[in-house]
């Protein structure tokens, strides 16, 4: 049984009403891409009751009656999209690049103050910028002799042509390093804004720095992610695993704030503002118990957290949380803190164990997920470069070609002087979730609405025909199933889907339809219905990729 703990969930559960319009402007822009209607006092709050629970999802207990599925490609992460299925929800693993660490220390400046080697992003950010054709990763490195104490960093700046091998490239803001910012730094992100009009403003640094004894965020700008501007907004205290994000589909900037809840420690709370520096500004931490105005306590570990099964006594909790727009919906990648804690860790020589788990929203807010097993996980084998300690980047995932490239942090044991460094990891294009079959299976979604013409999907299957039903479930003419021209041994991560007369789908945009699919032996991924034959989805490309809109989102060149 669901508990809605949220302070204004009933709220939002009755403010979860069709939308005819994509951008309704009688409702201040509440209204969302997908019909999803936000309510007027946003972003909720969960209630600090000490108990953990699984996040609500307002959205799926009340959908929209209809949902438009013009933006991005439509993946079926959750149950949004779905009114009647006998297909299961597969959630599946990202598979690690053998020739891993990517990035590694190497470089004298890499070493902390006692000699441990750090070369791996922070949160950060590895992005792909489509105008100079490169791959750019932001990362942690030790101060060295610079800052004279134990936990001292600065950021390093590395490139790559193809996301694989990365080169430490010479920089003049510490001349022959590749150190690009100097303060004495915790968590960063570094956000490549590809649709920035101020190209001053172009990439930004949110970065959690040492002030006076505690961490505050500092905001700076760059027009080339190597020289950055002096901060121009700067918070109160904060916890030191502090990142931030942007949500496209709200217009807001927001900050996942390291806090304290009685649920746990290891708790994450919320705020947002469609001006950066405003949500910086207004950022510090919120204890327990106190209320603010501009932060909301988001959530605490769930109760399915799965636990060290060497330490089967220690309460996970969550480290950190990332967000990133990817098509139409926002990914979250969460650290998932299992233990034991750092006394224990260095008494036994052990890294912590910290392993990347996977969330998804339809509203920026509400994050579900389908599995507690990590997506990218910790390899316990001596000499691994992710024995322990893994954590979440910035950017991700970059998409190259068919495949999606994910990135994380990882840690060598304590007896090597906590070797940090940075590896990678492929997954299927959209391959986060799929809708999957031993034999035959069928999918039918709810009321859609559309404004394009070809219908797409990222299969992979030993038959899939797809039909077309109006309002009241009644197959249109000329879109059955019989008339769909059937794929056999299909393995597509873009593959139009036609009928045999030839028509597209031009006659039912605006009009309300359902989609049934027939499965035969495989996995159904996502779908979208293009205005171009060239199968662009509109939706956003993450941290963008080879080929790809330089503007980050899926149209043509």
């Amino acid at each position: 049984m669901k508990i809605a703990y949220y302070l204004i969930c009933t709220a939002f559960l009755s403010a979860c009403v069709s939308s005819q319009n994509n951008h309704p402007a009688e409702d201040n822009g509440r209204t969302l891409h997908n019909g999803i209607v936000l309510p007027e006092h946003w972003p909720p709050g969960m209630v600090d009751d000490g108990v953990r629970h699984e996040m609500p999802l307002p959205y799926i207990e009340n959908k929209p009656a209809v949902i438009p599925v013009n933006l991005g490609r439509q993946l079926f992460v959750d149950d949004f999209l779905i009114a009647e299925t006998d297909m299961q929800r597969v959630s599946h693993k990202a598979t690690f690049y053998e020739g891993n660490p990517v990035l590694a220390p190497d470089k004298e400046w890499e070493y902390t103050f006692e000699r441990a080697p750090y070369a791996a992003p922070f949160s950060d950010g590895i992005w792909y910028d489509e105008t100079d054709r490169k791959f750019k990763m932001w990362y942690l490195a030790g101060a060295g002799s610079m800052h004279k104490h134990r936990q001292s960093f600065y950021t390093c700046y590395a490139e790559s042509l193809d996301g694989k091998h990365w080169e430490k490239v010479d920089m003049d803001v510490e001349p022959g390093t590749n150190i690009v910012d100097t303060c004495d730094r915790d968590a960063a992100t570094v956000w490549l804004d590809k649709t920035c009009p101020d190209p001053e403003k172009r990439f930004k640094l949110f970065n959690v720095e040492k002030h006076r004894g505690g961490w505050k965020v500092i905001l700076k700008y760059s027009k080339d992610g190597i020289h950055w501007s002096e901060g121009v907004a700067q918070s109160g205290p904060v916890g030191d695993r502090t990142t931030a994000f942007y949500n496209p589909f709200t217009g807001k900037w927001a900050l996942s704030l390291r806090q304290g809840a009685k649920a746990d420690g290891r708790s994450r709370g919320y705020l947002e503002n469609e001006d950066p520096e405003m949500a910086v500004s207004v950022a510090h931490s919120l204890a327990a118990g106190i209320k603010d105005k501009n932060i909301v306590l988001w959530f605490t570990p769930s109760d399915k957290e799965l636990v060290h099964p060497e330490f089967p006594d220690v309460r996970p909790a969550i480290y950190n949380f990332d967000a990133m727009p990817y098509e139409s919906v926002m990914l979250g990648f969460y650290a998932m803190w299992k233990g034991p804690e750092n006394d224990v860790c260095d008494k036994l020589g052990i890294q912590k164990r910290n392993e990347i788990g996977m969330g998804y929203s339809r509203d920026g807010f509400h994050f579900y997920r389908p599995t507690y097993e990590p997506i990218m996980g910790v390899n316990e084998t001596d000499g691994a470069w992710n024995w322990g300690n893994m954590q979440s980047i910035i950017g991700v995932p970059l998409i190259v070609g068919d495949s999606l490239y994910l990135y994380s942090s990882g840690r060598m044991k304590n007896d090597v002087m906590c070797f940090t460094s940075t590896g990678m990891a492929t997954l299927r294009r959209d391959g986060f979730v799929s809708m999957q079959t031993p034999g035959q299976g069928f999918l039918t979604t709810g009321n859609i609405k559309f404004d394009g013409k070809y219908f797409f999907v990222n299969a992979q299957v030993k038959n899939l025909q797809v039909e077309l039903l109006d309002e009241q479930g009644k197959v249109i003419p000329g879109f059955s199933k019989d008339d769909c021209e059937a794929l056999k041994d299909l393995n597509s991560t873009k593959q139009m889907v036609a009928w045999k007369s030839g028509k597209d789908l031009s006659s039912l945009a605006d009009k309300v339809v359902k989609i049934k699919f027939y499965v035969t032996d495989g996995d159904l991924y996502a779908f979208w219905i293009s205005p171009w034959k060239t199968g662009e989805s509109r939706g956003y490309t993450g941290g963008g990729g080879p080929g790809l809109n330089p503007a980050g989102i899926d149209k043509p060149l």
